[in-house]
C-alpha cells in the first residue's frame, strides 16, 4: 500500500491557518510542506538540506526562501494560532521556529493511501 498526498490538500490547509497565494511564501511553504512529507529528516537540517532545494525550484536564494516561510510563520501565528495549536496537539507559548512549524503542518497533511497495481 502506497501513501499519497495531494498538493491541493496542502494548499487547503494553509488556506485554513490564514495563509493565502499572494504570498510568495505560500508556494515555498507548500514546497517544503511536501518535502518534508517524502522526506522527514530534511527538518533537521532546514538551512541546509530543505531551503536550498526550495530555492532551486523557485530560481532564487535560500535566503529568500527562509524570509518567506518565515513571513508565513507569522502570519499563521496572527491570524489562526488556535489552529495551529490543534494541529500541534498542545498550547503553544510561543510563535513555533520555522522547521518546528513545518513539522506540525507535514504532520498534518491528510494522507490517502492506495492499493499499488499488481505487476504481471
Amino acid at each position: 500500500m502506497e501513501v499519497r498526498y495531494s498538493t491541493t490538500d496542502i494548499y487547503d490547509m494553509l488556506y485554513r491557518l490564514g495563509v493565502t497565494a499572494n504570498y510568495v511564501g505560500f508556494f515555498h511553504t507548500a514546497y517544503a510542506v511536501s518535502l518534508c512529507i517524502d522526506q522527514p529528516d530534511r527538518l533537521l537540517l532546514v538551512t541546509k538540506w530543505l531551503y536550498p532545494e526550495i530555492a532551486k525550484q523557485y530560481n532564487t536564494n535560500w535566503k529568500a526562501v527562509e524570509r518567506n516561510i518565515r513571513m508565513v510563520n507569522a502570519i499563521i501565528w496572527r491570524e489562526n494560532r488556535p489552529l495551529l495549536e490543534e494541529m500541534a496537539h498542545r498550547t503553544l507559548e510561543h510563535k513555533p521556529h520555522t522547521a518546528q512549524m513545518l513539522a506540525i503542518l507535514s504532520a498534518n497533511v491528510p494522507e490517502q493511501r492506495v492499493e499499488k497495481a499488481a505487476s504481471s
